[in-house]
């Protein structure tokens, strides 16, 4: 999925090219005239009269820009569905894009074969809900069946009513952690994971055959709006996930950053025995604007900081985050632990990295005697293959996305370094952000009851299974050929060596593999003195305006007292690397 949010900062220069055209505005006033939302009605037809109208020459110059943007192209329909800024135009998320989008779904399940039923979810977000009740009157007039869920649920919830519900499909809208202009569409088939290929591409070619908005018929009612009895069910799955028997004694600050996620963890947690935890107050009601943080990402820098305020007054044992949609989790643990952390060091709290809770939730299912694959992706710590051969467990490596992980042959359990964990793919087979904590809940319980906390089991499994460090290299652009030239200038001219250490291998991901689809992406390993490994990968994000570099060093420790020279080690070889390639790529950083 191509998401237009890097073109809100339109580039002044090509602004300024823009220059008004008759076919522009045939397209613009095309669509000003079937477009069934008043709000961006009134939008599209202020644009234009700026456009076209006596005002300065900067303003009408500006206004043709945004609608040559909005109107280039239309926003494409891929393995993720559609997630793009709020507004008018085919280049935004709006409830023309939206009909259209339901329509080839509708479409694809009918040629397919597929069956009648589609549930749809929604989370708080701007036009979620309307998005949701199209999508709805869409499949009533294509002759179908829609249920809706009663009110605006996590994305797990969703993704669990597909299979409880026998549908063919499922819509969840939401846009997750991205910021609050945006909003998205994501698509559920009816084994309940993510579409992949070539189910994506057959629902865009469907949509791409709808001719008028017209075309498409819009039932007025005849959907259901299903009980509550769903999101009942759906908690009673995740609270068997926990032993009825281990310890429940633990102190949790939890925020569910202005989303959708407090209602559903906090009952988990209830009836799961557990304390009812301390939720962040100036963040537990949803909210669109999302007001207390710049994005609404646990992984962002700040986003945090009311979660670690109100734990500096509670002293819990540790601090849970969702994001908005609640099927990402992150944690932080008191910062005198010995664990390696991400963002929101400083604060007395130490942000886990997305391996850190990866690993461990690893260890408790191993613990727990679990059976079957143990699944990440080629961008996350290799941590989780060395606990899973340990174990007599089989490992496996996708792509980047749940969509690839919940398709991992015979998965247990999957994690992503973006904070998505799957702990029960029979109950949800995507990332659930509610059983994932209530998984960290239960072993950081046990943990407390032995005397012994989260970071000490890192401690154990960094001296079982050496260090594995890793760390991340993001570089945000307005202008998107900036990510274009760095990959070109690594491809043709590839670094020898990082940091002191020697590139022994490089891979371009685009050529795929026997056990890799092809994707834009490039992979280095290293070698070195007093390094057991060394693992970089650099990809385009999928989802922001962003050039991701992915970079894991395992170093051997032979005992306890070796733990925190490891870890500095490791940390200058990751900042060397993190310089090195940024030269090496032409980026500024």
């Amino acid at each position: 999925m191509r998401t237009p949010t890097h073109l809100r900062n339109f580039p002044t220069e090509l602004a300024l090219t823009q220059a008004p055209t008759t076919d522009l505005l045939t397209r613009a006033r095309a669509w000003l005239a079937e477009d069934p939302d008043p709000q961006t009605r009134e939008e599209l037809t202020s644009l234009l009269a700026v456009a076209e109208g006596p005002e300065a020459e900067e303003d009408s110059t500006l206004a043709w820009s945004q609608l040559a943007e909005r109107f280039s192209g239309r926003l494409q329909f891929g393995t993720a569905g559609l997630r793009g800024e709020l507004g008018a135009g085919p280049m935004r998320m709006n409830r023309a894009v939206v009909i259209r989008a339901a329509a080839g779904l509708v479409a694809y399940v009918k040629k397919e074969q597929l069956g009648d039923l589609v549930v749809i979810g929604y989370d708080a977000r701007h036009k979620s809900y309307d998005f949701a009740r199209d999508t709805a009157a869409v499949v009533v007039g294509a002759g179908l069946r829609a249920a809706l869920l009663p009110h605006a649920l996590p994305t797990p919830v969703l993704a669990f009513a597909v299979r409880h519900l026998g549908a063919a499909a499922g819509v969840t809208v939401t846009a997750s952690h991205n910021p609050p202009q945006d909003n998205g569409y994501k698509v559920y088939l009816g084994d309940g994971s993510q579409i992949v290929p070539p189910a994506d591409a057959g629902i865009a070619a469907e949509i791409d055959a709808i001719g008028s908005l017209a075309e498409v018929p819009l039932a007025e009612d005849g959907w259901d709006v299903v009980g509550d009895d769903v999101v009942e069910a759906y908690l009673a799955r995740a609270v068997s996930i926990v032993d009825p028997h281990s310890p429940r004694d633990l102190d949790v600050v939890y925020t569910p950053m202005h989303g959708v996620g407090r209602d559903t963890l906090v009952a988990a947690f209830r009836r799961a025995g557990f304390p009812a935890p301390t939720v962040v107050a100036e963040q537990a009601e949803p909210d669109p604007d999302f007001p207390t943080v710049a994005f609404p990402n646990p992984e962002e820098p700040g986003a945090m900081d009311l979660a670690f305020r109100t734990a500096a007054s509670v002293g819990p044992d540790i601090v849970i985050a969702n994001d908005p949609d609640a099927d990402r989790c992150a944690v932080a643990v008191p910062a005198n632990g010995n664990a390696a952390g991400g963002p929101g060091q400083g604060s007395g709290w130490r942000m886990l990295r997305g391996d850190d809770v990866g690993a461990l939730l690893g260890a408790a299912l191993v613990a727990k005697k679990a059976a079957g694959t143990f699944a990440t992706t080629i961008v996350s710590s290799t941590l989780l293959g060395r606990i899973a051969e340990a174990a007599g467990l089989g490992y496996a490596e996708t792509l980047t996305g749940f969509k690839w992980i919940a398709r991992a042959d015979g998965l247990r359990y999957g994690y992503e370094e973006a904070l998505g964990y799957c702990v029960d793919p029979q109950g949800v087979r995507d990332k659930d952000g509610i059983t994932a904590a209530l998984l960290v809940a239960e072993l950081a319980a046990t943990l407390k009851q032995s005397g012994r906390t989260l970071a000490d089991l890192l401690d154990d499994l960094a001296l079982e299974h050496g260090l594995h460090a890793t760390d991340q290299l993001s570089v945000r652009v307005q202008d998107l050929s900036l990510i274009a030239d760095a990959m070109r200038r690594l491809r043709e001219q590839p670094p020898a060596g990082l940091a002191g250490l020697k590139v022994t291998q490089a891979d371009d991901l685009t050529a795929g593999s026997a056990d890799l689809p092809p994707t834009d992406g490039l992979r280095y390993y290293l070698a070195g003195e007093a390094v057991r490994s060394a693992r970089i990968v650099v990809r385009p994000s999928g989802t922001e305006p962003k050039l991701k570099c992915y970079l894991e060093v395992v170093l051997p420790v032979a005992s306890a007292a070796d733990l925190a020279g490891a870890r500095e080690r490791a940390a200058a070889l990751l900042d060397g690397i993190k310089r090195d390639l940024a030269a090496a790529a032409g980026i500024d950083v």
